[in-house]
């Protein structure tokens, strides 16, 4: 079950099913990346808070690129170019992956205690980018604890035949994964992501209800923003 938390009165988004680790998707108080002017000095300051909330010196993230690669984190190393997964297994370093309706998937494997962040838009979610990053884990996946954050929903989230297509490839069963109104094909990209997950065989799967389109006055919305660059952010710390 999803529910909000706060960081100095700012709020965050959290699953009580990562009770284990550090987990949240920040929210649009807790913005960390933006390149509007006016958020500059709340991205520094939501940095700087967020690293001293974590005890880290700072943040590692990705160049996402609605690529399927997936990297594993390293000490000492920042770079980490055309990159939409991060796995961490430390507790030294917290990463974290940015979105405005893509979709935030967080996997934690409790019994090798390590955790990954997967970036899974349409092209990431075609490419099965969640069930990619369990498999690079070399998890079982009957021990992932998944957690799909805010995104664009099926409510507002239509898209074209060829995108339709690419996307029903990607799992067995279909059903209740999408809806025609009309005459447009409306996709539910987090059910399509967990759907994946459960397929390769992980069970335990929290999805978040928020979407991004319509719940705007707590997330970034790319289209609903017009091309916004502001993003809320998927964090993780073991």
């Amino acid at each position: 079950m999803f529910y909000f938390d706060e960081i100095n009165r700012k709020h965050i988004l959290r699953s009580d099913f990562l009770a284990d680790i550090n987990a949240f998707f920040t929210t649009r108080e807790t913005v960390i990346t933006s390149q509007e002017p006016e958020k500059e000095q709340a991205v520094s300051d939501n940095k700087k808070l967020i690293c001293e909330y974590l005890g880290v010196r700072e943040l590692i993230s990705p160049v996402q690129t609605h690529s399927a690669n997936v990297s594993y984190v390293q000490i000492g190393k920042t770079d980490y170019p055309d990159t939409d997964a991060l796995i961490l297994n430390n507790n030294k370093q917290a990463v974290f992956l940015n979105f405005a309706d893509c979709t935030p998937v967080i996997l934690y494997d409790k019994k090798q205690h390590i955790a990954a962040v997967s970036h899974a838009g349409w092209r990431g979610t075609a490419q099965k980018i969640a069930p990619k990053t369990v498999e690079a884990m070399n998890s079982n996946p009957e021990d992932i604890i998944a957690v799909i954050g805010p995104a664009i929903s099926m409510c507002c989230y239509n898209v074209g035949e060829d995108v339709f297509n690419q996307l029903k490839s990607t799992v067995k069963i279909f059903d209740n994964l999408y809806k025609i109104k009309n005459d447009e094909k409306f996709v539910d990209l987090k059910s399509i992501n967990a759907r994946q997950l459960y397929e390769i065989g992980v069970k335990e799967i929290d999805i978040c209800p928020y979407c991004t389109c319509c719940d705007n006055n707590m997330f970034f919305s790319y289209r609903k923003e017009n091309a916004t660059t502001s993003r809320h952010s998927a964090v993780v710390k073991l």
